[in-house]
């Protein structure tokens, strides 16, 4: 098998030049010309051309695992059944409720937590900090799009309350934590990034609900990138999302104002959403913690839809056991959205676990490879603490990958495209490059899109051949750093597919497949930016991954970024 990935280079549009070219695809003669010509040079006519192909997998839902019954907990305390109920250790040496302590210099929920039941802060006392730091950080960062001062404060008062009676409700209580404007928040509009999408949530989000009810301290609705059209943190109307390690950098997107949130210390967890590497790549770009579930893990339900057959809401987290922790909350059936019928409880992490012996670790080398050098050398090193916590790395193969690569683009495109058509009248108010996006989506073939559902089955079937050999496989979360923030993209927004696919190289295989894949920091580069390792695991697997990241972040350095906040004040 070759490996057929190649650089693109293509011209940069920004300002003037970016505005007229979105307004000659709108043009009823120079439009249909151009996207096929577009459409041409990404190679998707070659789809209908690929012979021996399987039939159509249009859901990536993988079946249900075959688990053994898990024993009944004995009765508790209260918090320390919920806890136990999230981190049930099986060790005999590791049985404590609590979970580990966050990655230092960051603060876990745990590290909050553990404080509030010391006396050593209260809720209200952090949601102070959290609002004081919102004000100084986000004109610079552009982290949220909207915060309610008063509602944060009710919460806090009421978490406090709790917690002094010694109720609270579960082990988020009085964890700030942020939510992507692509999820429904009572008593907030849903943006999705726009100018013009802005109706108040009547109810949260499932995935909200479920960290609600687990005592989370909703703080306020994430920036994104416009309707969720490109892996970058671009947003003319709420403003460019800032890197806090660098903020003339991008975060990455399309989650940039979760990642922001995480990496400069506002909440030590955030909830995100990943068609197309949007909770992977911002967390590889600024230092954290990052999962995209396997596909119909987490309830759908109360997120915008845009992209239904390739979109994962997941979470954003300081640390292996943040990310973990809202994984094994959120996750699970949900009546509301029969994808996740097949969905079983997420299996406990043993935070006990000192190694990484017996574990199978898939590399091919070259697409490992294909990315700067100092992101494959920061890659290597993590790997290399993966051998020498006593994984075994394997190298593996897959064929096709640039179908796979044309198929993912013809479903994002396709499915974006029809999930505007109700939006039509507002299509002047998008910005110049979504316009550009959602045109070629709108005018996909359906021989095309079902074509690449044909790829999305062979690469299924593939994919899981090779997890039958290992149990991971590991890359590089993105071929890049951080890139710099042309000045003239802040307002009009930047046209850059050379760097949207080196963001993306390493992406958009899960996606289309719905395996589950975790960003985690791997180091950073002689400058200080930050580098993402990404594992992939087998449908349901998403234990093993936050194990291997785990015994990974105690073996690695974190660094604070430029623009970073301690909410306990020490």
């Amino acid at each position: 098998m070759s490996y057929d990935l190649k650089d693109v280079k293509m011209p940069v549009l920004t300002g003037r030049a970016l505005r007229a070219f979105a307004a000659a695809l709108d043009g009823r003669v120079t439009g249909p010309a151009l996207i096929r010509k577009l459409t041409t040079d990404a190679g998707v006519p070659r789809l209908a051309g690929l012979k021996d192909l399987p039939a159509p997998l249009f859901l990536p839902l993988a079946p249900a695992p075959e688990r053994e019954a898990p024993e009944p907990a004995p009765e508790r305390p209260r918090l320390r059944t919920r806890l136990l109920a999230v981190f049930r250790r099986p060790s005999p040496d590791t049985r404590s409720a609590d979970p580990p302590p966050g990655p230092v210099p960051f603060r876990s929920a745990a590290d909050l937590t553990r404080a509030y039941r010391e006396g050593r802060t209260t809720p209200e006392e952090v949601a102070a900090r959290f609002l004081d730091a919102y004000a100084d950080l986000n004109p610079k960062l552009h982290a949220f799009i909207a915060v309610n001062p008063d509602d944060v404060r009710q919460q806090a008062a009421a978490s406090a309350m709790r917690w002094r009676r010694g109720e609270p409700l579960g082990p988020l209580d009085g964890v700030p934590v942020a939510v992507k404007d692509e999820l429904d928040v009572a008593g907030y509009p849903t943006t999705v990034g726009t100018a013009f999408l802005n109706e108040v949530a009547k109810k949260d989000a499932t995935a909200v609900a479920r960290l609600r009810a687990a005592g989370a301290l909703i703080v306020g609705k994430a920036n994104m990138h416009e309707l969720g059209a490109n892996p970058t943190g671009h947003n003319p109307h709420h403003g460019h999302a800032k890197n806090p390690y660098d903020p003339a950098r991008d975060t990455g997107g399309s989650s940039s104002g979760s990642a922001a949130a995480v990496a400069s210390g506002l909440v030590p967890l955030a909830l995100g959403a990943d068609a197309g590497g949007s909770i992977r790549v911002p967390a590889a770009l600024t230092g954290v913690y990052g999962l995209k579930p396997t596909f119909g893990g987490v309830s759908e339900h109360g997120a915008y839809p845009i992209c239904w057959s390739v979109a994962h809401v997941g979470p954003l987290g300081a640390g292996a056991a943040d990310v973990a922790l809202a994984h094994r909350l959120i996750a699970g059936p949900d009546p509301a959205d029969p994808h996740t019928f097949a969905s079983p409880e997420p299996e406990d992490v043993d935070w006990g676990r000192d190694g990484l012996s017996g574990l199978r670790v898939g590399v091919w080398p070259a697409w490992f490879e294909h990315a700067e050098p100092e992101v494959v050398g920061t890659a290597r090193d993590a790997l290399k603490r993966l051998d020498d916590a006593g994984a075994e790395v394997v190298e593996f193969e897959l064929s096709g990958l640039d179908d796979v690569r044309i198929a993912h683009a013809v479903t994002v495109l396709s499915e974006m495209g029809r999930s505007f058509q109700r939006t039509m009248a507002h299509w002047r108010e998008l910005a110049p490059a979504t316009r550009i996006n959602l045109k070629i989506g709108l005018s996909a073939a359906a021989a095309d899109y079902v074509a690449a559902q044909q790829v999305r089955a062979r690469a299924v079937a593939e994919l899981d051949g090779v997890l039958e050999k290992v149990d991971l496989i590991a890359t590089p979360t993105t071929a890049i750093v951080a890139p710099p923030i042309p000045k003239a993209a802040e307002s009009d927004g930047i046209s850059d597919l050379g760097t949207v696919t080196k963001l993306m190289r390493f992406i958009f295989l899960t996606n289309l497949t719905g395996h589950p894949s975790l960003s985690l920091p791997a180091g950073y580069t002689a400058a200080g930016l930050p580098v993402g390792l990404q594992l992939i695991g087998r449908a349901w697997g998403e234990r093993t991954l936050l194990e291997a990241a785990w015994v990974l972040e105690r073996a690695g350095e974190r660094r604070r970024p430029q623009a970073f906040v301690d909410l306990l004040g020490e």
